[in-house]
């Protein structure tokens, strides 16, 4: 059974209406996994709660304690935005913090298993930097995560990668002090943040930035793949990888310009495969409502 951490929690996180990072978003891949011929092999599981565990002390290893309050008061004050791209909405705060648990979860469970595990959860985190959200993204999910494995799942090194169409300055900007974290992104650039350039390499040589050109394709992914992603991925020996899986660069996506299609992702995946079972998936970008949902589809089957 693959398990699926999700609650429907998560679409109370309204940025309301012609946001691309919408409710929608969730409902379209649920509702496709659902439907799919393989649905007996999924396991859904609703994320802690968060009077089972309070989530706030592993956040603050990421984040200042400053930023989580603040984006606390402006959820109870009513909601607003914290720049014009990312928005506050009054249940959003709560949301965030299921969020993180359900990603603290998706550790718990591939540490156990040393099996893949996917969270469905929003808001995305990628983007998040230590002192302030950006990006549609509030808490950074998948840094946090990488450092609950290591403080608290007996984790020696994890390693990050992230597919997702945008940079990840957030996660990088927070694991590059840490030797035992390893980050790798594959983005467009130039695109949104700006940051990501090959030349950023981290104090440890642990992170790995991929700049991909607009309108790259396929087969410029599978070569970064062979000739860089894995070699470092392998090189490094995380305990567990986590992928901040955004599904933006799909040729469909309207914020971005790379031409993957659903089933590529089908493919890095069967590559990360080939060198650990312990990959936890997690979800970021990706707007196309049809891309989005095909793509996560065709990343669980190829864990099959």
């Amino acid at each position: 059974m693959f398990p699926l951490i999700y609650s429907d929690t998560f679409l109370n996180h309204d940025t309301g209406s012609f946001h691309p990072e919408s409710p929608q978003r969730l409902e379209a891949i649920v509702n496709a996994l659902k439907t799919v011929s393989w649905s007996d092999r999924l396991q859904w599981r609703q994320p802690t709660t968060l009077a089972q565990r309070d989530p706030l002390a592993y956040i603050r290893n990421s984040h200042i304690n400053e930023y989580i309050q603040r984006v606390e008061a402006i959820a109870t004050n009513g909601g607003g935005l914290l720049d014009e791209d990312t928005v506050i909405s009054p249940q959003s705060y709560q949301v965030a913090l299921l969020a993180v648990n359900a990603w603290l979860d998706g550790v718990d469970t591939v540490t156990q298993t040393q099996k893949q595990a996917f969270v469905l959860s929003r808001p995305p985190g990628h983007h998040a930097v230590q002192k302030t959200g950006m990006g549609f993204c509030l808490f950074s999910n998948a840094a946090i995560a990488a450092n609950y494995a290591l403080q608290c799942k007996g984790a020696q090194r994890v390693a990050i990668l992230d597919w997702d169409v945008h940079h990840g300055n957030g996660t990088q900007a927070i694991v590059e002090d840490n030797p035992n974290i390893a980050y790798c992104s594959l983005h467009q650039f130039p695109a949104y943040p700006g940051t990501g350039r090959a030349s950023e390499t981290g104090k440890y040589d642990n992170i790995l930035n991929i700049p991909m050109a607009p309108g790259s394709d396929l087969k410029s992914y599978q070569l970064a793949f062979s000739d860089q992603v894995i070699p470092f991925l392998a090189a490094f020996k995380g305990d567990l990888l986590i992928v901040s899986a955004g599904y933006d660069a799909n040729q469909a996506d309207p914020l971005a310009s790379i031409n993957l299609k659903p089933n590529d992702y089908a493919v890095f995946t069967q590559q990360l495969l080939t060198i650990t079972s312990s990959i936890l998936f997690g979800l970021e970008g990706g707007y196309d409502l049809s891309a989005l949902s095909d793509s996560v589809l065709a990343t669980i089957q190829a864990c099959f």
